[in-house]
């Protein structure tokens, strides 16, 4: 919020020591404006992405998304690779390991479910981490909650994809292994090196699949540029956007908007791929965002 002008007649106050009350509520709409735009980024660049699906194919996109972030991780960490031990480096490797799985489940989930269906699968994984660390009523009743919704998004119907669900709950095991993987290669390797090696270590990884899928579907323009843009949507911006609003807004703010990703990846999902559900089913993705909300408003 901008601050009131100051009449002409009256005197230039001079500049305080102290910060003024406005500048953290600025800061803290700047890191909320940040968290909207973030999470737009990442589930429009998962819309885009899928627009390259029946050239690429998930795998093919997934290979260039993980490019993508190693480029980015690399020039933010700057990971000293050679003095990394065997110690640290085992963390890293198996953070390499499910930071590949985790994108190749999600994505190929979307290309058979749906972004808004594949996302909530997916984000029941950090919504697990967050409740099972918990010992209050409340928590229990939002852990029977968001059970609830998963059951009802995955209850047995004559076109249920079962394939496609179970890479959703795949997703959404491994989200919770990324999260739990971080902690130890915080830890253990100072500052982004960690991460930054773990995306390369993806990276090179996959380079053999791109190379493969590029040989057996070759890649038109209007592909590499949608499986691009996924890279960048979805890991380059959201991954600057929270380094930005963590310096800004409080880890309980930050971890209750997470929770509304689901929502806008129905959302562009439905506006910008056309998928369509049904009130069930975003009643049930209501529910599961819903329980987080619930869960991080109460906390003290």
């Amino acid at each position: 919020m901008r601050a009131a002008a100051l009449p002409a007649s009256a005197p230039v106050p001079r500049r305080s020591a102290v910060p003024s009350s406005t500048e953290p509520s600025r800061g803290r709409l700047a890191g909320v404006a940040t968290m909207v735009g973030s999470g737009l980024s990442n589930q429009t660049g998962a819309a885009i992405g899928s627009l390259a699906f029946p050239v690429l194919g998930p795998v093919g996109v997934v290979a260039v998304r993980q490019y993508v972030a190693a480029a980015v991780l690399m020039s933010v960490g700057r990971p000293r690779l050679r003095s990394l031990t065997w110690w640290q480096w085992r963390p890293v490797l198996a953070l390499a390991l499910v930071f590949g799985t985790m994108n190749l489940s999600l994505y190929t989930a979307i290309d058979r479910v749906g972004l808004g269906l594949a996302v909530t699968l997916e984000f029941l994984g950090p919504l697990t981490i967050a409740l099972c660390g918990a010992r209050r009523r409340i928590d229990a009743v939002c852990a029977v909650a968001a059970a609830a919704g998963a059951v009802t998004l995955m209850r047995p119907q004559p076109s249920t994809d079962y394939v496609g669900l179970g890479l959703g709950m795949l997703a959404a095991c491994c989200w919770a292994s990324y999260i739990l993987l971080n902690r130890t290669v915080g830890q253990r390797v100072p500052g982004a090196q960690g991460s930054a090696a773990a995306a390369l270590v993806s990276a090179v990884t996959f380079l053999p699949v791109g190379v493969a899928v590029a040989l057996a579907h070759p890649p038109t323009a209007g592909a590499v540029g949608c499986a691009v843009a996924a890279g960048v949507l979805s890991s380059a911006v959201p991954y600057l956007a929270d380094l930005f609003t963590l310096r800004r807004v409080p880890a309980q703010a930050f971890g209750l908007f997470m929770s509304v990703n689901p929502l806008l990846a129905a959302l562009v999902g439905w506006i910008g791929l056309g998928e369509g559900l049904g009130g069930l089913e975003w009643a049930a993705i209501g529910t599961v965002v819903g329980a987080n909300a619930v869960s991080m408003l109460t906390r003290s």
